[in-house]
């Protein structure tokens, strides 16, 4: 309780009610906005949210603080209601001022995340959702009483049993099909539509007492000592780190467990909504019941209701993607961030943003423990364990006996391989045997569509967006050239547009579809099928094709990097890296980092149960220093030359960066502002600014960029000579200067 105010006498007398409150709104404001409380109302405490209005609008935002600026209170309009929502708590309001100093943004728009369902903060109106029938019950016991039960029926009134009662479009979005297969099952009766009030019934509880697999000594051990972290309580970080099979996720289960049995909430991350499908069933069949999910794919109702059941304490477990980081858990006891080396963590736009790097800060905010787990740890997790600031766990061998799979390079410039034609002849020759054998095989391109450019052989016309930078890919399936930066489609076209000539249009380089082509080619028997982005409905799509997989419905499985992690295939024991070189271009400094963490974790697919696992890598520079490390399997010595490396180069984690993107709906405007601010860049020690140049993706979105690249000492406030550098150059018109702090792309 605090303190109450003492007179000249040293009596305590009672602190008179405030005037004025401060309210932050989802706005890019600097600041919050002075109120006076509501007419005749007891002043709202701070956390609150209210409803206030500013010009000739009404907004929802948060009671920030007590008291306000100097504003005479004639001036001030008073708030106008305060609504029946669970306050945002003390560590939540914090952690929106952190977040908005750490990356130079105005806090009203890292608050505009936390409240990002507005209707979450208002009284549920009724709504419309579908129900099992009876008779949709019996049509699912037995097919043969309805000839029209289609799969995609089938899998609507599996979703509506299985997942409970929801909206028509909820429900197609669950099943992965169209809103008229929903329609069809209510006209033929087998799905009632009713109006419900209120919210929600709650969803099931995870069951913390149920048994899971036995665990093996080694994820005993490290279970045993994640789980202390929990019962401990208070601030740590732990690194989990194991190899490739080792069941991690097992293994961080029971800290999830011990902070249920402890009545608190806990947080998953993932980096991909595809990831969760296998383990969203591992956790079913762990705890008994499904938890929340917070990700881009989850309907709009659904997330106003995970939202709410989060800030009420009902949803006891969210696992989501990077923004589930701002929800505003009520009783937030656990952060688990899986895959924590992922690229995908960072936000590359509107806030700019870590998820792994603000998740600890979230936790060291609310002092409870997080769990950074990986096969293949960023650098900066490592050295952060080494310089003894995280807790390291170890899984070193797979779990059940199975093996390391044997990783051979391919070196392809020794290589005859037929025009048109990008599989080697050891690649295919492997893929032979594993075929034979009844086994499956991964083949792995981390490239979308069927090629990255299009050109004309007649005229050299190469095919470019009209908004970027960059070349259109073409998606034959879709007969599409699609821009895979700002979505930009067209039709491919039957005559090339520049020299109007029919039949001169020709494909450069493979894409996953093109993959899938030579494929089918060289094996007509083989089952194929695509896991790529571009073709996932949403995570149940991901699901059923990992349960393809699984039931050996597919013999090869072609995919981009959605397929390098999470999914554990029994029969799968072959993987082909198709281009390893292709993530090393460019200028990215952690270029060799993220090659190495993607190519190690693909390779992880193969022989992850008792059948022993090969993994091919198509390479044209063996001799590059991670080439060699995946082939001898030496991680430590790869990460320790890296570390060396980027200390010599004073790059991160050994020094910082920041990223200044310059962007403009005109060329000149651009230059003119970037100009200025190289004019006003700082001129202190320890502070390089490099630029201003235009950026890789000079146009994006129709927007003109120019770069500059900040590097500065380990110990330098980076953030205050940033703010001082903006705070002395104003902008206008339609120029945005963002900041980016930590960049991750240098695109």
């Amino acid at each position: 309780m605090a303190e109450l105010p003492a007179n000249s006498a040293g009596v305590e007398v009672e602190r008179p009610p405030p005037t004025r409150v401060r309210v932050m709104l989802p706005l890019p404001l600097p600041e919050a906005l002075d109120y006076l409380p509501p007419d005749g109302a007891t002043p709202p405490k701070p956390g609150s949210f209210a409803r206030v209005g500013l010009g000739s609008r009404r907004l929802i935002g948060v009671v920030w603080e007590e008291g306000g600026g100097e504003l005479p209170p004639e001036r001030l309009k008073p708030v106008i209601d305060i609504l029946p929502t669970p306050p945002l708590r003390p560590e939540m309001r914090r952690f929106v001022e952190r977040v908005a100093a750490y990356t130079l943004t105005p806090p009203g728009m890292v608050l505009r995340m936390a409240m990002s369902v507005e209707e979450a903060l208002l009284p549920r109106p009724p709504r419309r959702v579908c129900a099992m029938t009876a008779a949709g019950l019996a049509v699912l016991d037995d097919a043969a009483a309805d000839p029209k039960l289609t799969a995609a029926r089938r899998r609507v009134l599996q979703a509506l049993r299985d997942e409970g009662a929801c909206s028509a479009a909820e429900l197609a979005r669950r099943a992965g099909c169209g809103a008229g297969v929903v329609r069809g099952l209510i006209a033929a009766g087998h799905i009632s539509e009713e109006f419900v009030s209120g919210e929600p019934a709650p969803e099931p509880i995870p069951d913390w007492r149920s048994d899971g697999p036995a665990l093996s000594a080694d994820q005993a051990a490290a279970a045993q000592r994640l789980v202390e972290r929990v019962r401990e309580g208070g601030f740590s970080v732990t690194v989990l780190d194991g190899v490739t099979g080792s069941g991690k996720t097992e293994t961080y289960f029971a800290a999830i467990a011990a902070a249920l049995a402890a009545g608190r909430q806990v947080l998953v991350l993932l980096p991909e909504i595809a990831l969760g499908a296998q383990w969203l069933d591992r956790f079913r069949r762990r705890f008994g019941a499904a938890p929340a999910e917070w990700h881009s794919d989850v309907s709009h109702s659904a997330r106003r209701d995970t939202w709410r059941a989060v800030a009420e304490g009902r949803a006891r477990i969210v696992v989501g993607a990077r923004s589930a980081l701002f929800l505003p858990f009520a009783e937030l006891g656990l952060i688990i961030v899986d895959e924590e080396h992922d690229a995908s963590y960072k936000q590359e736009d509107g806030v700019c943003y870590q998820a792994r790097d603000m998740a600890v800060l979230r936790a060291s905010i609310a002092e409870i423990p997080i769990v950074l787990v990986s096969a293949t740890p960023s650098l900066e997790t490592v050295v952060n364990v080494s310089r003894n600031r995280y807790q390291r766990v170890h899984l070193p061998r797979r779990h059940a006996e199975a093996s390391l799979p044997k990783i051979d390079l391919v070196d392809m410039r020794r290589e005859r391989i037929e025009a048109a034609r990008f599989l080697s002849p050891p690649l295919v020759a492997a893929l032979g045997e594993t075929l034979a054998a009844g086994e499956q095989a991964l083949l792995f391109l981390n490239r979308r569509g069927y090629a990255p450019l299009t050109l004309c052989r007649a005229c050299g016309h190469r095919f470019q967006c009209p908004n970027c930078t960059a070349w259109l890919v073409e998606h034959r399936f879709t007969a599409r050239l699609i821009c895979h930066h700002c979505g930009y489609a067209a039709a491919v076209p039957a005559l090339c547009p520049e020299c109007m000539t029919a039949g001169t249009l020709v494909p450069c380089g493979p894409g996953v579809e093109r993959l899938q082509e030579e494929v089918a080619a060289r094996f007509p028997q083989a089952r194929v099928a695509l896991m790529v982005s571009d073709l996932l409905l949403g995570p149940r799509a991901a699901a059923e094709l990992a349960e393809g997989m699984v039931a050996h419905r597919y013999d090869v499985l072609i995919g981009t990097q959605i397929v390098a992690k999470g999914h554990h295939f029994p029969m799968l024991t072959l993987v082909g890296v198709v281009d390893a070189d292709l993530g090393l271009v460019g200028g990215d400094l952690r270029a060799t980092e993220r090659t190495y963490q993607l190519l190690q974790q693909v390779a992880g697919r193969a022989g992850r149960a008792e059948r022993p696992g090969r993994v091919l890598i198509q390479t044209y520079m063996p001799e590059q220093a991670v080439m060699r490390a995946l082939a001898a399997g030496d991680r430590d010595r790869f990460l320790a030359a890296e570390a060396e490396a980027r200390r010599a180069a004073g790059l991160p984690p050994f020094g910082r960066l920041a990223a200044l993107i310059v962007s403009a709906a005109d060329a000149e405007a651009a230059d003119f502002s970037a100009r200025a601010l190289a004019r006003a860049a700082p001129q202190l020690p320890g502070i390089a600014v490099l630029g201003p140049a235009p950026a890789p993706l000079a146009i994006l979105r129709g927007r003109h960029r120019r770069r500059f690249l900040v590097k500065a000492d380990r110990g330098t406030n980076l953030q205050a000579a940033l703010r001082d550098w903006l705070g002395r150059v104003r902008v206008t018109g339609s120029v945005r200067v963002q900041a980016d702090i930590d960049p991750y792309s240098f695109l």
